[in-house]
């Protein structure tokens, strides 16, 4: 009885502690967002060339990921995971020492393989620990995500605001965080593979269920990009709205979306992940529709929020679906969060080259049209309802009394 409580007090501790990695994960995001105006002046960059290399986090991140797996297969979850956050927030110290465009696309692949690689070990991790306390933790992880985010954003721009130059205050930052990293992967699960397992391809197409969990997630990828990087300019354009009121959208929904995560758990405990992302996209739908045919700015700010609201669980839910789909958990996640990765890069160039060609309206209507296919989908996620999983071995026993 004692080894059952240990268990289960090692187990809850473990939940913590990859929580706290998230954050940290998330506050690396922030802290870099924040002064991207400060590298592109410091690298000499055009507007052009800016856009040109941030599209290499992306593709450090879907080249990288693949490697997840055997990095955890080899090391162990634990030490991989530790190994891998650590260089994660070093790489946060690269792009702000780029002098040319160059070596800013090598910096930027480096942060995004990183990123992409720490990201797969974590959910990974994540989906284990939610197995094993049998209760929905994959959206609160997110959430802790989020928070990390807002606070590595907060810190970053009260350091712009003060003109700190960003090289120390990303050295700064790559510390704390390296550290507080470092010290919550020490309550991890240290999973470890059975002496007979084969280890996993290097690079390997990910599963047929991958791709289709991954096609919800790419709807609301789609969707929260396209929201977070053209709510205010859609306010701001068709509405005629000020300035303050249009970033205040864009804040309203990023607050609604992680508000939602932290307590989409509670949701997903009592309804499950199928009927949970069904009425997440009619939410989304409504949402959408709202901003499309909005004619004042507080009808399309509702609107905004009801999409945050909408797809605020669903990648979570995709990510645990992801790991209970087959027999390699790490293959699936990572297929999954490839496929989310790209469609946040390609998202926002989509939204403006089609508001070019039509008007941003329009635009919009494509993020509703996406936002019914996460409710007409969710089926796919079955998955990730606990209670189909076969796996009762995963489940930590209760203790009698």
């Amino acid at each position: 009885m004692s080894a059952v409580v240990h268990q289960q007090r090692d187990v809850r501790r473990a939940r913590y502690a990859v929580a706290a990695v998230f954050a940290v994960h998330g506050a690396v995001t922030g802290s870099f967002a924040t002064r991207v105006p400060w590298i592109q002046d410091h690298a000499g960059v055009s507007a052009g060339q800016l856009g040109l290399a941030l599209a290499f986090p992306a593709l450090g991140a879907s080249l990288a990921m693949p490697l997840a797996g055997s990095v955890s297969h080899r090391f162990g979850a634990r030490t991989a995971l530790r190994g891998l956050i650590a260089l994660w927030t070093l790489a946060l110290t690269l792009p702000s020492i780029a002098p040319n465009l160059l070596t800013l696309c090598l910096a930027l692949f480096v942060y995004g393989a990183t990123a992409g690689m720490s990201d797969v070990a974590m959910n990974a991790l994540g989906v284990e620990v939610e197995n094993r306390l049998d209760k929905s933790i994959m959206s609160g992880l997110h959430g802790m995500w989020s928070a990390g985010a807002l606070i590595g954003s907060a810190a970053g721009t009260l350091a712009a605001h003060l003109g700190a130059d960003a090289r120390l205050h990303h050295a700064l930052a790559a510390a704390v965080l390296t550290v507080v990293g470092v010290t919550a992967c020490t309550w991890v699960l240290d999973l470890q593979p059975a002496e007979d397992e084969e280890p996993p391809p290097r690079f390997a197409l990910p599963p047929r269920s991958a791709l289709l969990i991954g096609a919800i997630g790419f709807c609301a990828v789609f969707a929260e990009g396209a929201s977070l990087d053209w709510s205010a300019v859609y306010l701001r354009d068709q509405l005629e709205t000020s300035a303050g009121l249009a970033a205040a959208c864009t804040t309203g929904f990023t607050l609604t979306m992680a508000v939602a995560r932290i307590a989409g758990d509670h949701v997903v405990d009592r309804y499950g992940a199928v009927r949970t992302v069904r009425a997440s996209g009619v939410v989304a739908l409504l949402g959408g529709l709202l901003i499309v045919f909005a004619e004042h700015p507080a009808v399309a700010m509702g609107g905004f929020a009801l999409m945050g609201l909408g797809i605020a669980v669903v990648v979570p839910l995709c990510f645990a679906a992801a790991g209970r789909s087959g027999s390699n958990p790490s293959l699936a996640i990572a297929g999954v969060a490839t496929i989310t990765y790209t469609s946040g890069l390609i998202a926002p160039s989509a939204i403006g080259l089609l508001a070019q060609a039509t008007s941003l309206m329009v635009s919009f209507v494509l993020v509703t049209v996406l936002s019914c296919g996460i409710a007409g989908f969710a089926g796919v996620l079955r998955a990730g309802d606990r209670t189909k999983v076969t796996r009762p071995e995963a489940a930590v026993p209760e203790p009698r009394p």
